[in-house]
């Protein structure tokens, strides 16, 4: 069963989640497989995007924000870009642009950091922007906040939200072929809190200060790779937090969902022009254009292209997304 869970530490600053992706999971995995000739991810780029996938889950059901959230990693190694989009109802999707031999045993730094230049971006596209209005993103380097060695994904996410929100937030995520799995714990901003020392301090200075969330952190820190993937939800939080007061919300229901259509790949399609556009039938027939994220196959022959090209019917707006 896919689940989110959204839980509050009663008398306490702080608030979690944890989400479980299982049937949608697959469902990604097995689009891959079947959509073409490439075949599956390598087994370290299915683990990195089972992780992004659940923690774009989290981040989206964290904000509420009502359009999407695109958490995308890109760099320097074979791993060229890694993105996992999770929208308002909780649908989400996920693929990667691959390029060369990823070892089984790869961590972060060999798919994407390998001469220091990769980065991750979050991206917030409102579902109805205004007129002028562009998406939101932030960026940061592939390092943690001490600008040590990456470990993991969890570390470079903890360092943006601690700069976006000013929260301290502690991520644990795993993902294997089965479940992609993601528990993260934040401090609430409360005003006019205090310090260690007593003394009522801006929400930005009282990161690390906080007793409770600090231990509430800890206390998920020890949660193991392991237990992440195979124990449900309600053992998770019992073998956690079976000493805290822990009030919980009724849970999500996450989904695999594709936004690709006819009409945006005819868009994507128009923004390459006629030129080139005729270029592509004249060498193959027709035009075959397949979606990265679900595999969906999408085919334009010359009365398509010609219907598209046509002067004086409506040109489609120039698009530069996947689908």
């Amino acid at each position: 069963m896919d689940e989110l869970h959204k839980f509050l530490f009663e008398g306490l600053p702080v608030r979690g989640m944890l989400v479980r992706l299982t049937g949608s999971w697959q469902e990604v995995l097995r689009r891959r497989q079947a959509s073409g000739p490439e075949g599956p991810f390598p087994a370290p780029v299915r683990a990195l995007l089972g992780e992004m996938a659940a923690a774009a889950a989290l981040m989206q059901a964290n904000i509420k924000f009502n359009g999407s959230l695109i958490l995308q990693v890109f760099g320097d190694g074979p791993v060229k870009l890694a993105v996992a989009e999770a929208r308002s109802d909780l649908s989400f999707r996920a693929t990667a642009k691959v390029v060369g031999e990823v070892p089984a045993d790869a961590g972060l730094e060999a798919m994407l950091n390998v001469h220091g230049k990769g980065r991750c971006a979050i991206t917030l596209d409102p579902e109805e922007r205004l007129p002028g209005q562009q998406p939101y993103q932030g960026i940061v380097p592939l390092h943690g906040d001490r600008r040590e060695p990456l470990q993991a994904l969890s570390q470079v996410l903890e360092h943006y939200m601690l700069q976006s929100e000013q929260l301290d937030t502690r991520l644990v995520l795993a993902a294997d072929d089965k479940v992609a799995a993601g528990l993260l714990i934040q401090r609430l901003p409360v005003e006019g809190a205090a310090n260690l020392s007593g003394v009522n301090v801006a929400n930005e200075d009282m990161i690390g200060q906080s007793e409770g969330f600090n231990r509430i952190a800890h206390l998920a820190a020890t949660l193991t790779r392991e237990e992440l993937l195979t124990l449900d939800a309600n053992t998770v939080l019992r073998r956690l937090f079976w000493e805290e007061q822990v009030l919980r919300f009724e849970p999500l229901a996450p989904s695999f969902a594709c936004s690709c259509s006819r009409e945006r790949v005819r868009a994507m399609l128009g923004g390459l022009g006629r030129e080139e556009a005729d270029s592509i039938l004249a060498e193959r027939g027709d035009i075959e254009i397949g979606c990265d994220f679900c595999g969906q196959q999408y085919h334009f022959d010359a009365v398509d292209v010609g219907e598209l090209f046509t002067p004086g019917r409506d040109q489609p707006p120039v698009s530069t997304s996947l689908q």
